[in-house]
């Protein structure tokens, strides 16, 4: 196993890489026969439909290839992104709240330390991303703005989607609508 893990973190000098791998090889079966549940459940479409079979899908866990969709579907992001063409693209062009900016920019370096995509030398560096999707957030939702602890937050939706855009309206989803 590698030193950082397929999002990025390091793991740390004491991790007991014969543990992991014990475990993780029996838990490969598990995964892979979920995986292959959700496969055939979203047969190739990028659609899907709430219900109680998928309902249990979801707290049993969702794999990582298909994570990002499923949020966005059920979050009801992805509805939102498609009714709102280009709204995530026009915050951006808008002028910046200096006070927003400078909160935001204050916790940027604090976000994910052990991450190596979140380092100013990684290519490329989701610090740009972050800032990206924490100010068109503030701009968004003026009430909120930006609060401490958004970062990590945001910060993680990037690790999961690998897309500014789509963490933008998930992080709308939670703080607007499922977390309020």
């Amino acid at each position: 196993f590698c030193r950082v893990d397929p999002y990025g973190f390091e793991r740390p000098d004491d991790f007991d890489y014969a543990s992991y791998e014990a475990f993780f090889s029996r838990y490969l079966v598990v995964l892979t026969r979920r995986a292959i549940k959700w496969s055939k459940l979203l047969k190739g479409s990028n659609n899907i439909q709430k219900s109680l079979k998928v309902k249990r899908y979801i707290r049993k866990g969702i794999p990582n290839e298909h994570r990002a969709l499923i949020w966005m579907i059920v979050s009801g992001a992805q509805t939102n992104m498609e009714q709102n063409p280009g709204y995530y693209h026009r915050l951006l062009e808008e002028e910046k709240n200096d006070k927003l900016v400078e909160a935001i920019k204050t916790d940027m370096n604090r976000t994910f330390p052990d991450n190596v995509k979140f380092r100013k030398t990684a290519d490329p560096c989701l610090q740009h991303a972050l800032y990206n999707v924490l100010v068109a957030y503030g701009h968004h939702n003026k009430a909120v703005g930006y609060c401490q602890g958004m970062n990590f937050i945001a910060g993680y939706l990037i690790l999961i989607t690998k897309n500014e855009e789509e963490s933008f309206w998930l992080l709308d989803a939670l703080i607007g609508r499922i977390l309020p």
